[in-house]
């Protein structure tokens, strides 16, 4: 018996990575049942630019892989590799899975035993241990179709009338036939790809998969969903990394399986490819309020402000002209919009405080620019004044508040006001290592509660350092017990089947269960890849060495070196008098960074420099002191004083200070 296994990548190449490790060990497994199993593994590669092609050659030399010179779409590729494949079977599978040890032989024997299944696909979960509802589908019929997109199958799931399209209305855990399953996993047999062909490429990507099941079924081959076996998908990951609008993608896909195969009648396909649009524009809706909501607030706070400052100048609101209002109400709004999506602050920095900060003195220049040239709308100076002052409370302030007390998706990078609370399971010759690497991370701040161990031997006892402080059979509770964010899977433990078990347990969206593959590189989670080893460092130019970076720098320490001097320092320097004691308090620091021989932000006094390299002067606080918790080796102190040199930046000494502020608050309250 042959059987081929045919993956198509984009710039997915750690998960690429981890989907074959998993295979690999899914064939050993099969080949235990079968001897005479022959295996080929087939990899289409759509043009990536991640480096998928050279891991393929250097870490799986046995894989046969085909170089694609541009993105010519998952149907496409599909079918090349389906052209060259040689097995009585070819089970297509997407790059971000993972595979339990008895996939391939479950799904073998499902195909041995019953003759009559033409295409079949097994249970596939979201990596939180959620179903993903797509892995048995009902074809869009009108009435499906409809229940689909207007949304009632999501409100009644357990429907048989309404919860058709992802057979909601029948339990997950049992093996029956369906009309469809996902493209993520698809095992067909050859006679059946020989008498159907392969999926239309009309369909550049979604949709392909719908109308292969739909086809197959025409003429006379069962579809079956098998429940005895699982994989993860992470669903999504190429898409991520391309440039293709998956909304418009998937709706468009839709709209041509329904002009293909549902209804020749002009008016059913004109209301299905309505509502198809409908629920598109919907679905646009929602991803842009990604950006239309914080923007929105904005607008608010901004009017906001203007009306607190006429009420507290002038005793009442309204009191301008009325032809003003719709100018100042909206044009001091979009400028200030306008230069916080400059600054990324609607994007890549979502909700960053410092950003907004200066977006607000930025707009507060130019609205009094504008008052002074258009004397018409320079009512009071005054008002400008005061609703300049209140922007810069209120709109750094909700952020603010957000991120202390909120849960939003998209607040990423390297200051998350709390580091991520994380189990890890396993204990094994690797797990210190894990811990190291970890304790490391720069961009994502772990901190590891506990450790997990296969057994409830060692609970209670410390390992590496580390509390061990529940079993497998026990996760969940401990996951609620300690608040944890993160659950990272240490290689080389558990089985993958029992990993699946632990996470298909869970169902507990609010965790994020990670795999660290055997090499050791990477933290594979649900959307995310993190990097556990930097990048080598070559010879650059650090930014700390930037001449406008240091004026920057310097005049951020003198300015607020100032204010603190006049503020603050004077009863510090009375209370050290009346006490008789000096306790090296920061205070007593604010001279020095005055003269321009420390700074409030910047490495620690004994390692300001690197061979010769100036790292900045040293600091108050600064990357290194901010990991108090953590016993740094004098190797991850030299990689976060050069990360710091590396990367600096205004911004980044603000979030710096103001981690620093909160820290300090906490562990006083603590």
């Amino acid at each position: 018996m042959r059987f081929s296994i045919i993956i198509v990548n984009f710039n997915v190449k750690n998960f690429l990575a981890q989907a074959l490790r998993t295979i690999r060990k899914s064939i050993d497994f099969a080949v235990q049942h079968r001897p005479y199993l022959e295996t080929e593994i087939i990899v289409v590669d759509n043009a990536s630019d991640d480096g998928s092609i050279e891991m393929l050659r250097s870490h799986f030399p046995g894989v046969i892989t085909i170089e694609n010179k541009m993105n010519v779409g998952f149907a496409r590729a599909n079918n090349t590799a389906l052209a060259q494949s040689r097995g009585d079977y070819m089970l297509l599978i997407n790059p971000d899975t993972l595979v339990q040890e008895d996939t391939i032989h479950v799904m073998l024997t499902v195909f041995e035993n019953n003759p009559e299944i033409g295409m079949a696909g097994c249970r596939i979960l979201n990596p939180d241990g959620t179903l993903q509802l797509a892995c048995r589908r009902g074809f869009p019929t009108p009435w499906v179709a409809f229940t689909k997109i207007s949304g009632l199958s999501a409100l009644f799931p357990k429907s048989k009338l309404f919860g058709k399209y992802n057979v909601t209305y029948r339990d997950h855990d049992e093996s029956y036939e369906v009309d469809a399953i996902s493209g993520s996993f698809m095992m067909i047999r050859r006679a059946v790809y020989e008498q159907v062909g392969g999926l239309d490429e009309t369909f550049f990507m979604y949709g392909e998969d719908l109308d292969w099941c739909y086809r197959i079924q025409q003429t006379g081959w069962k579809i079956q969903y098998v429940a005895d076996t699982q994989i993860i998908h992470y669903k999504g990951e190429s898409t991520r990394r391309s440039d293709i609008d998956e909304i418009r993608t998937f709706y468009k896909a839709m709209s041509v399986f329904v002009e293909k195969n549902i209804s020749r009648s002009p008016i059913i396909k004109g209301l299905l490819n309505a509502t198809i649009w409908m629920r598109a524009l919907l679905a646009w809706g929602n991803r842009s309020g990604y950006v239309l909501v914080p923007a929105t607030v904005d607008l608010i706070m901004v009017n906001l402000a203007l009306i607190a400052a006429e009420y507290i100048w002038l005793g009442r609101v309204f009191h301008f002209p009325d032809y003003a209002y719709p100018t100042i109400l909206i044009v001091p709004a979009m400028i200030l919009i306008s230069v916080i999506a400059w600054m990324g602050g609607y994007t890549k920095h979502r909700l960053s405080v410092s950003r907004s900060f200066i977006a607000v003195a930025i707009t507060f220049v130019l609205v009094s620019a504008i008052t002074f040239f258009f004397k018409d709308y320079a009512f009071s100076r005054m008002v400008v004044l005061i609703s300049g002052t209140l922007s810069l409370l209120l709109i750094p302030g909700w952020r603010l508040f957000i991120r202390l007390f909120g849960r939003v998706s998209g607040v990423s990078g390297l200051f998350k006001l709390s580091p991520r609370r994380t189990l890890i399971v396993g204990i094994n010759p690797l797990t210190p290592e894990i811990i190291k690497k970890l304790r490391k991370r720069i961009q994502e701040s772990y901190r590891i509660v506990g450790i997990i161990d296969t057994t409830r031997q060692r609970v209670g006892e410390n390992v590496f350092g580390i509390p061990v402080v529940g079993s497998i059979n026990n996760i969940g509770k401990v996951v609620k017990e300690y608040r944890i964010s993160d659950v990272i899977f240490s290689p080389e433990t558990l089985s993958y089947a029992e990993i699946l078990s632990v996470i298909s347990r869970s169902n507990d969206r609010s965790v994020n269960y990670k795999i660290i593959p055997t090499d050791m590189e990477v933290v594979i989670g649900k959307g995310a890849i993190d990097q556990l080893d930097e990048v080598p460092l070559i010879e650059i130019e650090y930014r700390i060495n930037k001449q406008i970076n240091r004026l920057t720098k310097r005049i951020f320490d003198v300015g607020l070196g100032m204010l603190l001097l006049v503020s603050i320092y004077p009863f510090r320097t009375l209370l050290v008098r009346r006490k008789n004691k000096n306790t090296g308090h920061w205070i007593d620091m604010i001279p020095q960074i005055i003269s321009g021989s420390m700074s409030f932000v910047g490495p620690p006094a004994d390692t300001v420099s690197s061979n010769g390299t100036f790292l900045g002067k040293p600091g108050l606080t600064g990357l290194v002191q901010l990991q108090r918790d953590n016993d740094l080796e004098p190797g991850d102190i030299h990689n976060y004083n050069i990360y710091y040199a590396k990367n600096h930046s205004f911004f980044m000494d603000v979030e710096i200070l103001m981690k620093n502020c909160i820290l300090t608050l906490t562990s006083k309250k603590s």
